[in-house]
């Protein structure tokens, strides 16, 4: 992979996709339909989709590619491939919280090594540089990268004092529990990827998931995650979150910077 063009394309797309959900999100209405699992489903993630899947299939015609819109997800697996998440955190884009990003990424024997994630409404730009550090870009965003700093996890987390994040539309009990083993600080919560993101830059030092996600949710926060240092690991034995399974579902996995002191389920 030309990880120069590769980080490039991804950038562009993401920014593309993103002005394109603005321009609906800030329209007084728009359509939102239920999908078979009866998570909703716009107009804003079916342009997204659609834009961001010939941007990819042009660049990388020999590449995979999978995205929430278009998987038809039963029985496939992969090792190698593009993944995407138009607008993660629909819910959030539906209620105009803000909280919803653009995600896509690049995977390799399983493992997400580039990814991007941009959250449109709240101006904030992620992304993998193509020797794999993580950098959060700083706008206006324009078709050549901006000023860029370079993002890392909190390298001497307080485990008497954690800072937590966890999700906006998808907390439960077991989540709480879970959380509530640890030495908290503070709690927040954010939605869609962006959850990934604020463990990447320290402003988080630990984000459980004790829910069902599917790779294209996680694959982009996770490799921006991977470059600033952080890890990604199944909730039931810790072992890192490998992608590509049948059917691109996850299993329960928690984000971390690696001072955190993992507990056991």
């Amino acid at each position: 992979m030309d990880f120069e063009r590769l980080t490039a394309e991804m950038r562009r797309l993401a920014l593309r996709a993103g002005e394109r959900i603005m321009e609906i999100y800030a329209a007084p209405d728009f359509e939102v339909r239920a999908k078979s699992d009866a998570s909703p489903v716009t107009e804003a993630d079916e342009a997204a989709d659609a834009l961001i899947s010939a941007g990819l299939r042009a660049a990388f015609p020999d590449v995979a590619l999978v995205t929430e819109e278009q998987a038809v997800t039963h029985g496939q697996s992969a090792t190698t491939f593009l993944i995407v998440d138009p607008l993660d955190g629909t819910k959030e884009f539906v209620q105009r919280r803000g909280d919803f990003t653009v995600n896509i990424a690049y995977v390799e024997n399983g493992v997400p090594l580039r990814g991007v994630v941009y959250a449109p409404a709240k101006g904030r730009l992620f992304y993998t540089t193509p020797d794999g550090r993580s950098v959060e870009e700083t706008g206006p965003f324009g078709p050549e990268p901006g000023e860029t700093a370079a993002i890392g996890v909190n390298p001497t987390p307080d485990n008497r004092g954690l800072m937590v994040v966890a999700s906006k539309s998808h907390r439960d009990a077991a989540t709480d529990e879970y959380i509530g083993r640890y030495g908290v600080r503070d709690m927040t919560s954010a939605g869609s990827s962006l959850k990934f993101c604020l463990v990447a830059t320290g402003e988080a030092d630990l984000y459980p998931r004790l829910g069902r996600t599917m790779e294209w949710d996680t694959a982009a926060g996770d490799a921006v995650l991977r470059g600033a240092g952080g890890e990604v690991v199944r909730f039931d034995d810790h072992t890192p979150l490998a992608y590509g399974k049948p059917g691109f579902e996850n299993p329960f996995f928690i984000a971390y910077a690696p001072g955190v002191l993992l507990l056991k389920d």
